[in-house]
């Protein structure tokens, strides 16, 4: 029999087997963190511009934002019963492994690797690097900002590279920052800024139309990017302290969490700031305040709104390379991305991400990287929910210590709404929706060409 013990020290949780000490855990806490700082980051400070451009209906846009949050918190307690089963880091990729095969736990991971994680840490370091050339005029030029965001990506990725105490204490302290930023901006703004552009909140004929429009779905497909990230708790669960017991807990207090924050936001945006002005443009919150406070009232809030991004791409940076480390562990041709420093951190799966994220920095463009993004995503999340129909057929007698709330409606609302939003994106965006394809295609055909090789590394 195996000797076991847990033995705490501080935030650290250390497992004793056979009198020998594993592998530190992350705490309740900092995984909260992490699916908050995941999900709080570019999406909600710049998609609203978008939306806008089709839709300028406050009912319809709080709506929008609304149903948002519903499909995520489905897919989150959908995904919270696959990682209580399953629980072994990697997200989608374990899952998929587990559910289907290993070609679908791939490819999985490859849309992880390349457009997941790398594409969203490139944007939020980009979209910080925005605001900063909207506050600082030497840092009004492309390659000034191109710059700055190189540097954000490494210097953070050198953080997490580090050891658990350094990496969590980081991201967490990040994320009560910008979490009482956000509830500060939002307050000071109503409270002391210009308010009342004239938007309304109460349906009116046309709405309900516009409701289950081809619009409407896919401006959800904005706002579900904006959600990503509520499944980060997932990517972490091998390092998670009692992931069956808490994994629940977590992204359903960060899924909740995030939809009244962006609830909030998405209100004090439209109250503060003239439609015309946010129109097509990325820096809402910047222009939300300058137009509540003047022009230095502006730069100051670009100034902390700056500063909420890095905790963004320090949560990316975080979760992300687990995929990473997890494909590496199991196919000896990506070993070394499997490979862990003293401390037992993933830190060449950290590094390549962060070279993949620069990648995107150096080449790529906004608004159709975030679509491609989104899109993806969507549809990798719509087959892993799929996924807990499948588990409960193949494997009726698997152990789970935490069932789905309201199943089978949850996953089934999720399936159903997210299915509507791809559906649409493909007819009305077939160029991002095409690309996302290939993404998916180019993942298959490089599992074909090192599948054999499969082995546990």
């Amino acid at each position: 029999m195996v000797d076991h013990a847990v033995i705490s020290v501080g935030n650290r949780v250390l497992t004793r087997d056979n009198d020998a000490v594993s592998a530190q855990k992350y705490r309740y806490p900092t995984v909260t963190a992490v699916v908050i700082a995941n999900m709080v980051g570019t999406g909600v400070f710049t998609s609203l511009g978008f939306q806008l451009l089709e839709i300028d209906s406050g009912f319809v846009l709080m709506t929008l934002w609304a149903v948002g949050g519903v499909i995520a918190l489905c897919g989150a307690m959908t995904y919270a019963e696959l990682g209580a089963a399953l629980p072994r880091s990697g997200g989608e990729y374990n899952f998929l492994t587990e559910i289907y095969h290993p070609a679908a736990g791939f490819v999985s991971g490859w849309i992880s690797a390349t457009i997941g994680f790398a594409g969203p840490t490139a944007l939020a370091a980009m979209t910080f690097a925005a605001y900063a050339a909207s506050i600082f005029e030497t840092a009004d030029s492309p390659g000034v900002q191109k710059l700055l965001a190189t540097a954000l990506v490494i210097l953070l990725a050198i953080a997490h590279a580090s050891n658990h105490r350094t990496s969590g204490a980081t991201q967490l302290a990040f994320t009560i920052v910008k979490v009482a930023v956000i509830v500060t901006f939002c307050a000071a703004t109503l409270a002391f800024g210009e308010t009342g552009q004239g938007v309304r909140y109460m349906p009116v004929s046309g709405d309900a139309e516009l409701l289950v429009s081809g619009t409407f779905a896919v401006a959800l497909i904005y706002v579900s990017y904006a959600y990503t990230g509520w499944n980060a708790a997932t990517y972490l669960s091998s390092e998670l302290e009692e992931p069956s017991r808490t994994l629940p807990a977590i992204l359903a207090f960060g899924t909740l969490a995030v939809t009244l924050l962006y609830l909030a936001l998405n209100y004090t945006f439209l109250e503060t700031a003239p439609i015309d002005a946010m129109r097509g443009q990325v820096e809402i919150g910047y222009i939300s305040a300058r137009a509540a406070f003047g022009e230095w009232g502006g730069r100051l809030a670009g100034i902390v709104l700056a500063g909420l991004l890095v905790s963004t791409v320090s949560a990316m940076l975080l979760a992300g390379p687990r995929v990473l480390q997890v494909i590496g562990e199991d196919f000896p041709a990506f070993r070394v991305l499997g490979r862990r420093n003293r401390h037992g951190i993933p830190a060449v799966a950290i590094g390549f991400q962060a070279i993949l994220s620069i990648v995107f920095v150096l080449s790529g463009t906004f608004e159709s990287v975030l679509v491609f993004a989104g899109f993806t995503l969507a549809l990798n999340s719509f087959v892993t929910v799929l996924g807990v129909f499948v588990l409960r057929w193949r494997q009726p007698t698997l152990e789970r210590p935490y069932r789905t709330f309201g199943y089978p409606f949850t996953p089934l609302a999720y399936l159903a709404l997210t299915g509507w939003t791809l559906t649409f994106v493909l007819v009305n965006k077939p160029v991002e929706g095409l690309f996302g394809l290939i993404v998916i295609i180019l993942g298959l055909l490089i599992f074909l060409g090192t599948g054999r090789g499969m082995g546990q590394g």
